[in-house]
């Protein structure tokens, strides 16, 4: 397996390559060349599979340069019990007739479905660096609207050759800016600045775009632009899918609908791949906040992302993108894989603003017809709305993105499905506290380490939303080492 990138004019990359770079040369981000299948006989051999047992399966077609002892290693050492207080890693919960099934994804140390992949990131950057893979050291550059920069952070904690950067929005919620922030590792550096996560996410790729900068200073990424993020996530797909089908004794050829609560499209790409490598997955639900550029292109069929001023806040603050970044892989897709003609659609946002499916040839027509993907969005209302409704029904309390999936899946009346649970509610309690019935059982059960966050020590830079800042800002921090 080679990589090769979206908009082309790059040398295919091994496995190793792909995770230390992270974003393609020329703004690009890296694909695998071709997509491994597995037939039902092997869905059949899944189900009696534990989680590492799965994602080994899965990840090592992708891997072409780690040896298969050393990812199973790899794959044991993230996936654990201690890590992510369950053996199932990704519990599936039955919540009745009324409502899908719900896929608990947030038992991770950072109580968010980020862990999962980065928690993974984070082993292989330290593998690769401690091996013979012709690196030292690595900067990491990331961006947040919240969870992402938790997690990463989490992954890369203490790790001496690392040195992690991450930019978050001031409108991050007060517990998920808790979580970074209070972060003391000296191998550590939050910044803080204004404006929103789409501005965070242009000036990572600017400075990562920088070819000089970025080989000089070995930058790497963790945001989902970093292909082994997305690998990592095709595992609970099919882990939640053949899960729900032994508990209804269904056969490996019925497939179901899942719902995803969708910012930066980086989830539903690693849900969109497993199907495509065979997971029984029918239908995708993409949902979206009141910002909702990702469901107009599946619905109206024109992508064009918003202004910075355009962006709503809402409850549901780690959705608010208006720039979704997978969405470029989405969109090699539609072009039959074509680099060239993925570059001259991505410009045309430069220059148009905008692409629709007029600007498609019939081929990447027929491509958007019989895509399936429904999209649809939940309003501020609708997800409070749901989050009580499914709290008196079952007693069982969501947060405000997840409910935003439960929204748009009750809407499409979808039948065997799964809905994604992104983040513990526990981190999004202002937004709950407005809720009746809710409200009232408020606060709930931290972890330990996340009590009372607001009175321990914070490390936390302000910076201004300006790509030299945050250049020279790295210039600064840098861990230098020779090659």
């Amino acid at each position: 397996m080679k990589y090769i990138s979206t908009r082309g004019g790059v040398e295919p990359r091994s496995f190793s390559q792909v995770v230390m770079e992270g974003l393609a040369p020329g703004g690009g981000l890296f694909m695998p060349e071709t997509i491994p299948a597995f037939s039902e006989s092997d869905l059949e051999r899944m189900k009696g599979m534990s989680y590492p047992e799965l994602a080994f399966t899965i990840i090592k077609p992708f891997v072409d340069d780690i040896p298969e002892d050393d990812l199973e290693d790899l794959i044991n050492k993230t996936y654990t019990e201690k890590a992510f207080g369950t053996s199932e890693i990704t519990p599936l919960v039955d919540l009745g007739n009324k409502y899908p099934a719900l896929l608990d994804l947030f038992e991770g140390p950072t109580e968010a479905f980020k862990d999962i992949a980065l928690q993974f990131l984070g082993n292989l950057f330290e593998y690769i660096l401690s091996n013979d893979y012709g690196y030292t050291h690595l900067n990491i550059l990331g961006a947040t609207s919240g969870d992402t920069g938790s997690a990463a952070i989490y992954g890369t904690r203490g790790k001496e050759s690392i040195r992690i950067f991450i930019m978050k929005p001031r409108n991050t919620s007060i517990y998920q800016a808790g979580q970074m922030d209070t972060v003391l590792d000296e191998n550590v550096f939050n910044m803080t600045m204004d404006g929103n996560f789409d501005t965070c996410q242009k000036i990572m790729k600017a400075v990562s775009s920088d070819e000089e900068f970025k080989s000089k200073y070995n930058l790497g990424a963790i945001n989902s632009t970093n292909w082994a993020r997305v690998m990592a996530q095709i595992v609970y797909y099919f882990a939640g899918s053949l899960r729900y089908q032994n508990n209804k004794r269904y056969d490996v050829g019925h497939k179901l609908v899942i719902a995803v609560p969708s910012g930066n499209y980086g989830d539903i790409l690693a849900g969109d791949f497993a199907k495509q490598m065979g997971a029984p997955i029918d239908t995708l639900i993409l949902a979206t906040n009141e910002n909702k550029v990702l469901a107009d292109y599946f619905n109206r069929g024109i992508y064009k992302p918003w202004k910075k001023e355009q962006l709503i806040h809402t409850t549901s603050p780690s959705m608010e993108i208006t720039l979704a970044s997978n969405f470029e892989r989405k969109v090699f897709w539609t072009t039959g894989c074509d680099g060239d003609r993925t570059k001259e659609l991505m410009q045309m946002l430069d220059t148009k603003g905008y692409f629709s499916v007029q600007d498609f040839t019939e081929d990447e027509r027929n491509y958007f017809v019989r895509d399936k993907i429904i999209a649809g969005t939940a309003t501020v209302k609708n997800v409070s709305d749901v989050i009580q409704r499914i709290y008196q029904d079952t007693g069982v309390i969501i947060d405000p993105h997840t409910a935003t999936g439960y929204h748009v899946a009750m809407m499409k009346e979808a039948h065997d499905c799964i809905c994604l649970a992104t983040a513990s509610p526990v981190k999004f309690e202002e937004a709950l506290s407005e809720i009746p019935g809710v409200k009232d059982k408020l606060p709930l059960q931290k972890r330990p380490e996340y009590q009372n966050m607001e009175s321990k020590p914070k490390r936390v830079y302000e910076l201004p939303e300006d790509v030299d800042a945050v250049r020279d800002f790295i210039v600064e921090h840098a861990l230098m080492l020779h090659k």
